[in-house]
């Protein structure tokens, strides 16, 4: 990849972040930084560059990234995430603190509950700067301490390379099997070498997952039917907190856990669930004002930029950064019950 010594004409009328906040000024005073892993400033912004409709626009290939080149990142941060540069992240993931019975006992409304996290181990290049031996390191290691696990976590491991077409159709049947990334992936330098390093462990009871080197290293995932959102948030601290006695997590008191892509720093949670919604599917400005007073996002059945189907959404929170796993947790909670009692009053209208 070239080093960029203009700036670049793509990003003139791009509405993403990276067009927004790398003004020609800060492009002439990052162009020619490097972090200690070599990742330049070209790096940070081909995605962008490459993709003028993107959202944010802008990766990076390690924690010190963020720093190196601040002036670009930190705005990008703080419109996002509401969050500034003095700002600190606390972390929480004591499910005692978590206040949610199951919202739909008789599972008139939750299909499924998914609550996900992603990690990278400290000190190794993020998944837009890692080496080949990086990865397959990370895959080895990682693979062999989940396949050590035991009890409801206990499961096997499925390296991407070299699948079988049994256990492809599988996995592809559980919706566990993952892709190389989309196109602002790809330009992100997140699908190089692929499938190399790449692999899926679950469970015996497909209620654990974990993605090796997909996005992050690591996405940590606890599922299953229903809505029994504590159930699915104890299973994965209980993940978490066995992987972190084996792997320091990249992390800072600034930014929380370290990720490639901005939007997932702070707790690196996503917590979703999968529900049935059709009355309030009708009155979508109404239905968004609910979503909007507790922090939740709307998507359709396959995620960002899908439709609904039947009737049925994807509500996940909203906030990461800035709040612990508890409340991010919490949040999404408070949404699905606030949506759930409007939801039944529409349907006696």
């Amino acid at each position: 990849m070239k080093y960029l010594q203009e700036y670049p004409k793509s990003l003139e009328g791009s509405k993403s972040l990276l067009a927004k906040y790398l003004s020609k000024e800060v492009f002439e005073e990052l162009k020619d930084k490097v972090t200690s892993n070599g990742f330049t400033l070209t790096q940070v912004i081909n995605s962008g560059v490459q993709n003028p409709d993107s959202g944010i626009g802008a990766y990076v290939g390690d924690e010190e990234s963020y720093e190196v080149f601040a002036s670009l990142f930190d705005p990008i941060i703080e419109e996002y995430h509401g969050f500034k540069k003095e700002d600190k992240h606390k972390s929480n993931l004591n499910s005692n603190d978590l206040n949610a019975p199951n919202p739909d006992p008789t599972g008139e409304y939750i299909l499924s509950t998914r609550i996900r996290v992603g990690r990278n181990v400290k000190n190794i290049p993020l998944g837009p700067a890692i080496n080949d031996e990086q990865r397959d390191a990370i895959e080895k290691e990682v693979s062999e301490v989940l396949s050590s696990f035991e009890n409801n976590l206990g499961g096997k491991y499925y390296p991407l390379n070299n699948m079988s077409e049994e256990n492809t159709k599988s996995l592809i049947q559980d919706h566990f099997l993952f892709k190389a990334g989309d196109r602002f992936l790809e330009t992100a330098g997140l699908n190089r070498n692929w499938p190399n390093g790449r692999g899926i462990f679950h469970n015996n009871e497909k209620t654990f997952l974990v993605w090796i080197n997909e996005e992050d290293e690591l996405r940590i995932i606890s599922m299953q039917q229903g809505g029994n959102i504590k159930e699915v948030f104890v299973r994965l601290v209980t993940a978490i907190n066995t992987l972190s006695q084996k792997f320091e997590f990249a992390y800072n008191d600034h930014l929380g856990y370290i990720t490639s892509c901005p939007t997932n720093l702070g707790t690196a949670m996503r917590a979703s669930v999968h529900i049935k919604l059709p009355n309030l599917g009708d009155k979508m400005d109404e239905f968004k004002i609910i979503a909007d007073k507790y922090h939740v996002q709307i998507r359709g059945v396959h995620g960002e930029h899908s439709q609904s189907e039947g009737g049925i959404y994807d509500i996940s929170n909203k906030r990461r950064l800035g709040v612990s796993e508890v409340e991010c947790v919490q949040d999404m909670y408070d949404g699905v019950v606030a949506l759930i009692k409007r939801e039944k009053e529409l349907s006696k209208i």
